[in-house]
């Protein structure tokens, strides 16, 4: 009976298996949680705030030659051409709207934008584009930009309008950033200057032309005027604020104007998308979105239009990384100047990473291991920057000199001539650890210097002749220095870089820490000096050893060598005029030949001439890293603009 039940409930269960096996299922849902996408939204989408250090020197576009002051120009001024988004090589029309080269590539005929006001209200004319270039030449100064411009249209070898005074004048010795000097110039030669001057730059304002007749056919022209050096300006309101009135009489008076008697340092009156509210220098420039731009049409293909979507840029000055590092933690500023000592701190709050693709010259992006973090990291495109340690060959020591000790070879100063002793430079190369400096200060991500040129220029080698750490050679060199003095008394001066930059006061540190392994009677004092003081310092003549870096106005080799062996830097260093000469004469053939190949052969024996003659310590070009919250709209790279910006081009959420 018992084996029956249990049969017939076996049954029972078997078909109620079978029952429901055949009944209609009901689908199963699945259900999992949506991860939550995070946001990230602006405080204040209408502004932007990009902290970093360094003040401007000025805003005279013909004079300021550094970032600081170039970001805010390039901001608030335009050029009859401007750079095709990303691309330093491909230029389309701004504040012209056409333009024609003659056969001989020496005459460039600009058509003048119409309708264009600037910040005043005054109509843009042909007239101001040729005062704008007329005054900036006429001004000059080996400080200033206008380099750039004059070997175009004075001739190869021209960096100022004083040289060609002298060459006219007959003069030995060019009065070059000396006015007492040219003022005394025979009036007539000064005349004939400033015409020839205006002949080689003509308006017509009939025509709505310009015209530049150039002195030789100058293959980077177009790229020299899309620079801040040919920044258009209101001639009108320039000279109600006291600039050159046009007058052939008068412009010597003019001459050789410095940031602190510039009557434009801390105007402006531009066309472009920002107009200047306040400068307030050491803490902050403000500028404000000019409700009256003139562009209606993108100038390429999906580039900005009409009125900037920012309304205020605030530019603070903050030197300290650590205030900084929590005004972006905090979502208080929009970008920031991120040294490479510093990525470690940064990088764990970078949420998207784009990296450079270098054969579509743009940005691949996607999210970091960390996507909930609130930072976005543009990786890897090619430096177009560097900085260098350079010797002063003649440190100028009027009304005394507080870097340089006793100024005696007494162990407590070095003599103003000390570095005019190769076996001193040659030691201080020696003393030098690269790796270390690349490792530590650039974060591993660049590469050793060979000679004044970059990667991807025309006539760099990577195998080229350098220096490398090595303090037996260090020891050995400063041993035969100034016939043994330097050994038997030792030396003491100070190393000067500007106060926020960390890469340059690890150089300074590494320079110091090396010379005191080699014996602690080697003394160097490392200086934080302001920006403004370290830059007049320099330009003074008056720092023995001084860590500077060049970042290129035009994308040619020549913008390398021209200022670091002939120019700008080599002035700075005093490098000695026979010695310059010889640069010069490479230099010059260098811009002069049109045959590729030919000009990279020159420019390899400039290489090798700064090697053999050691004018600094070359140190490192790195690759670039850019930083901003992922609420930042419309960012590209062009290797060109001062600290990359374009605030036209952005946008926020």
């Amino acid at each position: 009976m018992k084996r029956l039940l249990f049969i017939l409930m076996s049954l029972l269960i078997v078909a109620s298996i079978v029952l429901a096996s055949c009944a209609p299922q009901k689908e199963v849902v699945v259900v999992t949680a949506t991860p939550e996408v995070k946001e990230f939204k602006s405080k204040d989408p209408k502004t932007i705030v990009f902290t970093t250090y360094g003040d401007p020197e000025n805003f005279d576009p013909a004079l300021d030659y550094e970032t600081a002051g170039g970001l805010v120009i390039f901001q608030v001024y335009e050029t009859l051409v401007t750079f095709k988004r990303q691309s330093p090589v491909d230029f389309v029309p701004q504040l012209a709207t056409e333009w024609k080269v003659s056969g001989d590539g020496k005459t460039y005929t600009f058509t003048i934008r119409k309708g264009v006001k600037f910040h005043n209200g005054d109509e843009l004319t042909p007239e101001d584009v040729a005062y704008s270039f007329q005054r900036g030449l006429l001004q000059g100064s080996a400080f200033s930009p206008q380099l750039l411009l004059t070997e175009p249209i004075y001739g190869i070898g021209t960096y100022d309008v004083a040289e060609l005074v002298a060459k006219k004048a007959g003069l030995e010795e060019a009065p070059v950033d000396d006015p007492e000097a040219l003022a005394k110039v025979d009036p007539k030669v000064l005349q004939e200057v400033c015409e020839l001057t205006k002949q080689k730059i003509q308006a017509d304002n009939e025509a709505g032309t310009v015209t530049f007749n150039l002195e030789q056919a100058w293959s980077p022209f177009i790229a020299t005027l899309a620079h801040q050096v040919s920044s258009v300006i209101d001639k009108k309101w320039a000279i109600e604020q006291g600039a050159w009135n046009g007058d052939c009489a008068t412009w010597q008076n003019h001459y050789a104007r410095t940031s602190e008697n510039t009557p434009l340092r801390d105007k402006m009156n531009g066309t472009g998308p920002y107009k200047l509210e306040s400068w307030v220098p050491g803490e902050e420039i403000i500028l404000v979105r000019n409700e009256n731009y003139w562009r209606t049409e993108p100038a390429w293909e999906g580039g900005p239009s009409g009125i900037p979507k920012i309304e205020r840029v605030i530019i603070k000055n903050i030197e300290e990384w650590g205030t900084r590092l929590a005004m972006m933690k905090a979502g208080d500023a929009d970008f920031t100047t991120v040294d490479m000592l510093n990525v470690a701190q940064i990088d764990p709050l970078v949420g998207e990473l784009c990296e450079y693709n270098n054969s579509k010259n743009d940005y691949d992006c996607h999210p970091s291991d960390t996507p909930d973090q609130p930072l976005r990291l543009f990786k890897g495109a090619p430096g177009v920057t560097r900085a260098d340690a350079m010797f002063n060959f003649n440190i100028n020591v009027e009304g005394g000199n507080p870097y340089i000790g006793s100024g005696k070879l007494d162990g407590n100063g070095i003599p103003p001539d000390f570095f005019q002793d190769k076996h001193v430079r040659l030691a201080f190369n020696y003393c030098f650890d690269w790796d270390t400096y690349i490792a530590e200060a650039l974060n591993g991500e660049a590469v050793q210097g060979v000679g004044v040129l970059i990667p991807g220029a025309l006539g760099w080698d990577s195998e080229g002749k350098k220096y490398s750490f090595d303090l037996e050679k260090c020891k050995a060199e400063i041993e035969q220095a100034w016939n043994g003095e330097v050994a038997k008394n030792g030396f003491r001066f100070q190393l000067a870089y500007n106060s926020g930059n960390m890469v340059r006061q690890t150089v300074a540190q590494i320079i110091q820490s090396n010379w005191q392994q080699v014996d602690p009677k080697y003394r160097i004092e490392v200086l934080a000096l302001p920006w403004p003081a370290f830059n007049d310092a320099q330009k003074n003549k008056r720092l023995p050893l001084f860590i500077s870096g060049w970042q290129e106005d035009i994308h040619d080799s020549h913008n390398w060598v021209q200022p670091f062996l002939v120019g700008d830097y080599a002035v700075r260093q005093n490098v000695p005029a026979d010695l310059i000469a010889q640069f010069k004469e490479l230099v010059s053939a260098g811009v002069a030949e049109s045959d590729p190949q030919k000009r990279a052969e020159i420019y390899k024996k400039l290489q090798d001439m700064d090697y053999e003659n050691v004018l600094a310590i070359r140190l490192g070009i790195p690759t670039t890293r850019w930083y901003e919250q992922r609420w930042v709209k419309g960012f590209y790279y062009n290797p060109i603009y001062p600290n990359e910006y374009y605030f036209y081009a952005y946008s926020k959420e």
